[in-house]
């Protein structure tokens, strides 16, 4: 099956929340609504036309590749998989007839995740062949261009962070740039010798490298194509440097960057995620981490603590440091969940619902303390203070991954849905209604409170397993009885 059929079916009905708890049931529609007015027609990359594409937000006009491998990620590739197939191929470029991950340099790799996700979302085997050659080709041009044969190591900012506040001071020697992009520009001499030549590197764009390794095994398999046995060794390799260089015993945590001049011990909020959901971790460095990681009021921040060129009064925030992003936000919420940290994950998930009921909408960044909405403070204004954009697509589709990879505990492979609950004191019933899945369309409900499954049905049949089949068509009545009442 090449998913063709299944993605021009995904659009017939819009899925629905009913839960016991308000909160959750008004942020729903309005997550799904920042979802759908930011599906707009956009043509770029391998796009012969403009198709409906997932924008990055209302006052965005491009998916970036980033934003567009988290958004379909954390489920818009499940919701409109027809769109977020045009969002992926948007986003990929052709140079001398092969096939390249577009967009910023150093955190173009995440489209591998996105893809795969993709795929197991929508069972689509010819946009797999394609993710499949865009990423050996873009892992070959990485390697020539950013990787560190010293650390074994990839060279690059963090993946969600292209703004100097995400940084210590040397990487924002001027206030005319807001961009981590200028730095080789105002230091030619520090640059490194190949590559764009920024020489920092960042947990998360590691974690990332990571996966894509991992990921061309499964791809290939899926393909029914011999898997390469050096992408299992990199794997590994970049796995061992990854513990080797950003593991912090004193601290029991993960260092946010490497770079020539000591680093920087500074938490950062994503690559900690994908840490505790690639599996970087090991069982006891997850707990550490889980317990370690600060967390602020609003939720988990972006990078903590933030700089000091930017507390200019007590309540003053980087604008990529010291803030709530809440796409970190849903990766938070997944991590802790499957690590067992129920109330981390119920923080996250009302604080989150919370945000958005007041709004209306799901904003780009809050404020850590007092959860308002609020820009923070970078260079490159006169005043420093920036805006925090309206109707932010990942800010929404976080929320959706909170309830569908969270609370429902949706977890998808190739073989199908394994379904863990995680069913926080507030809420014992749940229902989620006409959600497509490659030829099915499924009716989720969920009664009880906990963790522990008591029962699980799939249209009337008792199931020992809480598994949903891929191979399945047509509607899947799935009930799950929790053991709590």
């Amino acid at each position: 099956m090449d998913g063709t059929s299944v993605h021009k079916t995904a659009n017939s009905s819009l899925p629905y929340l009913k839960t016991n708890h308000p909160v959750l049931n008004g942020a729903f529609p309005v997550a799904l609504g920042d979802l759908i007015g930011n599906i707009q027609p956009f043509q770029d990359g391998l796009l012969d036309e403009p198709q409906r594409c997932i924008l990055a937000g209302l006052e965005y006009d491009t998916p970036w590749t980033r934003d567009a491998a988290i958004n379909v990620w954390n489920g818009a590739g499940l919701i409109f998989p027809e769109a977020a197939r045009s969002t992926l191929l948007a986003v990929l470029e052709k140079r001398d007839g092969r096939l390249f991950i577009g967009g910023q340099y150093w955190d173009a790799i995440i489209w591998t995740t996105g893809a795969w996700a993709y795929y197991l979302y929508t069972g689509d085997r010819e946009m797999l062949a394609l993710a499949m050659e865009a990423s050996i080709h873009s892992l070959a041009y990485f390697e020539e261009t950013e990787f560190n044969p010293e650390t074994g190591l990839f060279r690059g900012p963090a993946c969600y962070g292209d703004g100097v506040a995400a940084y210590p001071d040397r990487y924002a020697q001027t206030n005319e740039s807001s961009s981590i992009l200028d730095w080789p520009r105002y230091n030619p001499e520090l640059t490194a010798p190949v590559g764009y030549g920024i020489p920092m590197q960042a947990l998360s764009t590691n974690c990332l490298y990571y996966n894509a390794y991992r990921l061309l095994g499964e791809m290939a398999a899926e393909l029914g194509q011999p898997a390469d046995p050096a992408w299992a060794e990199k794997a590994a390799v970049l796995k061992s440097a990854i513990h080797q260089h950003f593991w912090n015993e004193q601290k029991s945590m993960y260092r946010y960057l490497v770079d020539l001049w000591g680093g920087c011990d500074h938490q950062e909020g994503l690559g900690n995620c994908f840490a505790l959901l690639f599996g970087l971790a090991s069982p006891e460095q997850a707990q550490k981490i889980i317990q370690n990681q600060h967390i602020t009021p609003a939720g988990i921040p972006c990078v903590w603590p933030t700089y000091e060129r930017y507390r200019r009064t007590p309540d003053s925030f980087g604008r990529h440091s010291g803030t709530v992003w809440p796409h970190i936000q849903g990766f938070w919420a997944e991590a802790a969940v499957r690590h067992g940290a129920v109330e981390k994950f119920r923080s996250e998930l009302f604080n989150l619902a919370a945000f958005a009921v007041r709004d209306g909408m799901f904003a780009e960044i809050y404020h850590p303390q007092t959860g308002e909405i609020y820009g923070g403070l970078q260079e490159g204004t006169p005043d420093w203070q920036w805006h925090s954009c309206r109707r932010q697509t990942w800010s929404a589709t976080g929320f959706l991954r909170m309830i569908l990879m969270g609370i429902a505990g949706m977890d998808f492979s190739p073989e199908g849905i394994t379904f863990r609950p995680t069913m926080p004191e507030e809420v014992d019933r749940l229902e989620i209604g006409d959600l497509p899945y490659r030829g099915q369309m499924l009716h989720l409900k969920i009664t009880g409170q906990g963790t522990q499954i008591r029962s699980f049905t799939i249209n009337g049949q008792h199931s020992e397993k809480a598994f949903l089949p891929a191979g399945e068509k047509g509607r899947q009545q799935v009930e799950i009885q929790m053991a709590l009442r």
